[in-house]
Order: C-alpha cells, then structure tokens, then sequence
C-alpha cells in the first residue's frame, strides 16, 4: 500500500478480546487490526494490529482460561479495562466503525462511553446474508471454509486469543466489504441475525422456505431473537405478514 494521508483513508478496526468471567470489567485481552479502503475503493488488511493484556481485577476463571490459555499471572502488572479501552477503541486516526465476530459480546465491555459512540458491524450477521451457502458460521470456520486471500496462517494463531482471532475476523470484513457497502453491512448487523437454515428442532438443516406454514409460525414464539426474526422474514416473503401480509421481507435474495 503507497503512503496516503491518515487522515483520509477510510479505516474500519476489528476488536476482538479475550475474558476472565462475565463481569462487566472482565477483560483480561485486547487485540484489534484495522482494515483501510485503499486506491480504486478496494478494502485491504492493513499493518495496523496489536493486543493488550488487560488486568481484569480478580482472578481469571477455569472455564475461560481453558478457552484462551491466558493465567494470572499473564495479566500482573496489566492496566485494568478502562485504562486501556479508549486509547484501543478511539485510536489518533479516525476510524468509520469498529467491527467484531459475533459483536454482541464485544459490546458488552465496549459500551458507547468507551467507544465514543462507535457504530458496528458484525461479521456473523454478515456473513449470515453474503455467504448463506455455507454450512457454519464461527469465525474459524469461515477461515477455513473461506480460506481468505493473503491470510498468513502464523499471524492467526494461537486461536481464542485477541490479535490472532482479530486478524482472522478482519480477513472477512475486507471480503465483506468489497462486497457489500459499509452502509449495508451496518444495516445488516443492526438487525437480528438472518439465518439460512433452521438451526434446532425436527425441522433442523432445512431452509425455511421447506417448511409448512403452521410450523414456520410456530417459530414465532422462539426464544431466540434471530429465529424469530427469520421466521417473520419468510413469513413475509410468503405474504403472510402478521399485519396483513404489509410485512417486507429483509432480503429477497437469500431466501
């Protein structure tokens, strides 16, 4: 990439962070990498990335070392989560959005103050409406389903910890984005996840529109968010929108 004016490329940073329990300041691991839109509009990997320990304040739990592999004694010495939060999340450069797998849990911990009121995007909704021919959706399967151009398999390991499993994450949003228009991909993750096949129960595997409609409104009483959402996205592309079939579908094209 030839050197171009900071404060003019387009930058969209990807976060990903590592925990030591489900409390609100349980960080114990930051990473991020910044994708860049370079010359021609295309989006591209930047050399931005990095991590941070992060000393979560207590003890790490064993249920969440056995996932990253990060002890105690990684993180003594470590700033705690809100002295380290801005300076990852509202870097020198301006950035349009922050972006993570499955961004929920991220936001979590990077609420709007640390944030600056960053908008996000989330990759596995994404991924969910660009790629619905895949058979899963987790960020390391779609690095080996996908097996990104230019993803250097070293850089992205060990998996489970911050800046690997950032830089993988960044590998999709550039597709993404090259794709699709950061506008849509803001769209996309601002509404539950649309999901391309029945995830549990009998009609599992199917796609929605094979199965009958008492079952598809049946999934309108789900505990799931993104079940109910697509349940109500199909019903709609039928015409059986619950408000008299005035109910438009979230995307024609996937279903």
């Amino acid at each position: 990439m030839k050197p171009t004016d900071p404060t003019h490329i387009a930058v969209v940073r990807v976060i990903d962070l590592e925990t030591g329990g489900n409390g609100p300041q349980d960080v114990c691991e930051v990473g991020w990498q910044d994708v860049v839109q370079g010359e021609g509009g295309r989006w591209q990997i930047d050399a931005e990335r990095g991590s941070h320990m992060v000393n979560p304040g207590r003890p790490i739990s064993p249920e969440t070392m056995a996932v990253h592999h990060i002890l105690d004694r990684d993180v003594v010495g470590a700033p705690l989560w809100k002295e380290v939060a801005a300076s990852v999340l509202q870097p020198d450069r301006p950035i349009q959005a922050l972006a993570a797998h499955r961004a929920a849990f991220e936001q979590r911990y990077c609420t709007p103050r640390l944030t600056g009121g960053a908008q996000w995007i989330c990759t596995w909704k994404c991924a969910l409406r660009l790629w619905p021919h895949l058979p899963r959706f987790s960020n390391q399967m779609l690095r080996y389903q996908r097996m990104p151009a230019g993803l250097i398999h070293e850089i992205g390991l060990p998996a489970h910890r911050a800046m690997p499993d950032a830089y993988v994450t960044a590998h999709h949003l550039r597709d993404m984005l090259n794709e699709a228009s950061l506008d849509q991909l803001l769209a996309w993750s601002a509404e539950p996840g649309l999901l391309p096949r029945i995830p549990a129960g009998p009609e599992r595997g199917k796609s929605w529109d094979q199965v009958d409609l008492a079952v598809l409104k049946a999934f309108l009483m789900d505990r799931d968010r993104d079940v109910r959402f697509t349940a109500e996205n199909e019903l709609a592309r039928r015409g059986e929108g619950p408000s008299g079939r005035d109910m438009e579908p979230a995307q024609r094209s996937l279903l």
